[in-house]
């Protein structure tokens, strides 16, 4: 298979990504015996529910050091001491510090709710390839509500992967009211390119929140967060109702693989163009959360 290649904002150049557990991704969706194990145990949640109690074990804590070396993490970045952590899942959603994550401010423009590698469409009934040619988003099976599918079908959509080896908090992408979240589905297969090149529909087919976030310029920003394989929990820490600021956190994934699907009014919004390059070329755009993904329209 081939490797998967990114566009990095932030240094300007083309970059493969290092795959954790990467062996294992490529037995499970390539190799047919892998794919009956997939199907029989490796989707279902208690699956994930228990790679997640051994991440919140007190061993695994000495899992830190060593990841944090081999995929070349910046502890400085940290809000706490690496050696604070009581087990790996703890320093897997571990907090920044705030200046590590600054929030551009100007309120015509819309940020990235989360670290990660996005892919960027203007309008999503005109998608044509997501990983690969031919592979199109089924808005009405991702959001499981026709009506709202249909409010949203000419209007951009931003898809945001997140890797094991990013901050796995994810934040508002505009200021506005947050409603309640909505929670659909239950299977966890894997958000890594390796299985989606297989099949984009394990994207409405895994766990996922759907919210509506009603802004004063936007409308209203429906905000999604998808759990993955080994994802233990996608829990989240904001009241719902009430006023949130723009890259305010939203709440947090548990271990693993997960992804954000932010998506917008027709009309209101104009995605950056490194974004819609990229995107149209099938290769992610790597960006850090509470950098620009676009402007007001």
């Amino acid at each position: 298979m081939e490797p998967i290649r990114y566009f990095n904002r932030h240094t300007g150049t083309l970059e493969t990504e290092q795959v954790y557990g990467e062996g294992f991704l490529r037995w499970a969706y390539g190799n047919p015996l892998g794919k009956i194990a997939l199907n029989a145990f490796v989707k279902r949640p208690i699956f994930s529910k228990w790679y997640g109690r051994r991440m919140n074990t007190p061993q695994s804590a000495a899992r830190v050091a060593p990841f944090i070396a081999e995929y070349g993490l910046d502890p400085a970045e940290f809000a706490d001491a690496p050696g604070s952590y009581r087990s790996f899942n703890e320093f897997f959603f571990r907090k920044l510090k705030s200046e590590a994550r600054p929030i551009d401010a100007d309120e015509a423009n819309v940020v990235f709710p989360a670290d990660g590698r996005h892919l960027g469409f203007q309008d999503a009934a005109e998608i044509e390839g997501v990983f690969v040619k031919g592979q199109k988003f089924d808005l009405t099976a991702l959001l499981g509500d026709a009506k709202l599918a249909e409010d949203y079908r000419d209007g951009a959509l931003v898809l945001s992967r997140l890797c094991p080896v990013d901050y796995h908090r994810f934040h508002f992408p505009v200021a506005g009211i947050a409603g309640e979240t909505r929670l659909i589905g239950e299977p966890l297969f894997s958000v890594n390119p390796i299985a989606l090149r297989q099949r984009l529909a394990y994207l409405w087919t895994n766990k996922r929140t759907v919210m509506k976030l009603k802004t004063e310029r936007f409308g209203t920003v429906i905000c999604m967060e998808i759990g993955a394989t080994c994802v233990g929990t996608i829990q989240q820490t904001y009241t719902p109702d009430q006023p949130v600021a723009k890259g305010e956190e939203k709440g947090f994934f548990g271990f693993g693989g997960s992804s954000t699907i932010t998506l917008f009014e027709a009309g209101t919004i104009r995605l950056d163009a490194d974004l819609l390059e990229s995107s149209a070329n099938q290769i992610e755009l790597y960006a850090r959360m509470g950098s620009r993904m676009g402007r007001f329209a």
